[in-house]
């Protein structure tokens, strides 16, 4: 990620899957980028404003500017998170530097 990413989009989403398959959507009122990993490979759809896809295991990450607007997240059975405890953990840091490999 270079340093304009960095003070353009300055702030981090980080999704932890569960061990479930589980889906995500997460919507802000700046721009999202997609942090370390192919869409495709990983069938993550990102607009300017909002990034949706799934996840069992492992981590997702975007950065984005402007403020978080929505996130729903709900587990294979479409029970949201407030309901299901195996839905992904969801962490928003605002002013967040990227790392030197770009996360």
């Amino acid at each position: 990620m270079t340093a304009k990413h960095e003070d353009t989009l300055p702030n981090l989403v980080t999704i932890v899957g569960r061990g479930v398959p589980s889906n995500y959507e997460i919507t802000v009122n700046g721009e999202i980028e997609l942090v370390g990993s192919d869409p495709l490979e990983e069938a993550t759809v990102v607009t300017d404003h909002a990034a949706e896809g799934a996840i069992e295991t492992g981590v997702m990450r975007f950065r984005f500017s402007g403020e978080m607007a929505n996130v729903h997240v709900v587990d294979w059975n479409g029970t949201p998170a407030s309901e299901s405890p195996n839905t992904p953990e969801v962490h928003i840091d605002y002013g967040v530097p990227a790392r030197s490999d770009g996360k």
